[in-house]
């Protein structure tokens, strides 16, 4: 099996989104459950808590752009310690089309936009 990851394989999608049958394998990203969905309709099959950028680096981050360089290098370093689970999502990414879902309003600078290029970048 090829250990490179397809780029289409990896789909972003707010959770806050319509779940749909083209998501693939759909995989809350976020330590916190997002709110008002209910989870009988986010449609999620996996929730791996353990990938989201802790709660200090996150509160730093504040979705603030003038940071995001800074919390990329900060957030890669973080994962690094929970390898186990990044090669968890690698294998689905492998194994066919995944969507890693989040809550975050700012669709540019979020956890899943550098989680996702981690996957896509591995070799």
């Amino acid at each position: 099996m090829s250990k490179r990851i397809a780029a289409e394989n990896v789909k972003l999608k707010r959770a806050y989104e319509r779940p749909s049958s083209a998501d693939g394998i759909r995989v809350l990203v976020d330590r916190l459950w997002p709110r008002g969905i209910k989870k009988a309709n986010a449609n999620i099959d996996h929730w791996i808590k353990e990938l989201a950028p802790s709660t200090e680096l996150r509160k730093w981050f504040g979705h603030d752009p003038t940071r995001w360089q800074e919390f990329r290098r900060r957030y890669a370093a973080e994962l690094r310690q929970h390898e186990d689970q990044v090669d968890r999502l690698r294998d689905l990414a492998r194994a066919g089309l995944i969507t890693l879902v989040y809550a975050a309003h700012d669709e540019a600078h979020n956890d899943a936009v550098v989680l996702r290029d981690i996957l896509v970048d591995s070799r």
